[in-house]
């Protein structure tokens, strides 16, 4: 591989996390006005005030907070050994299993299907972004 060819197969895998990354701040930040825009509804300054809404609306928020960030360090450093196509498979699944389990806590009847598969589909990119990378290291 050339110099040349090495730059153009990086840049194509930075580009693509940078593509799910972004896209993953900004499902963040709608979290985050979820809430707001609830507690504002409902007059709550703090918490959730006892409204199973608003505290099915913060959970959604607080579980991807507490999975995105290490999803994103793992999309970044894929990007260093890995294709476009793989960042964008990992990248993508995880983005829709976000999508899908916030979009599944807001459902009355929990367990809520979305909310199972978008766990399924967070889980499925962890371990296969956790194989990659130790690969890409013993490798």
């Amino acid at each position: 591989m050339t110099i040349a060819e090495a730059m153009a197969f990086h840049t194509e895998a930075f580009r693509a996390a940078a593509l799910w990354i972004g896209l993953s701040l900004l499902l963040v930040l709608a979290l985050s006005l979820r809430i707001s825009a609830g507690r504002r509804r409902l007059k709550v300054s703090v918490g959730d005030g006892g409204h199973a809404e608003l505290l099915a609306t913060t959970r959604a928020f607080g579980n991807a907070v507490e999975y995105v960030p290490l999803a994103l360090v793992a999309l970044a450093v894929l990007a260093v050994f890995y294709s476009a196509p793989v960042i964008h498979a990992v990248g993508g699944a995880f983005f829709l299993g976000r999508i899908l389990h916030a979009w599944g806590m807001g459902q009355q009847k929990q367990p809520a299907l979305g909310r199972m598969l978008g766990m399924g589909l967070t889980y499925i990119p962890f371990l296969a972004a956790a194989g990659l990378l130790i690969f890409a290291a013993v490798s």
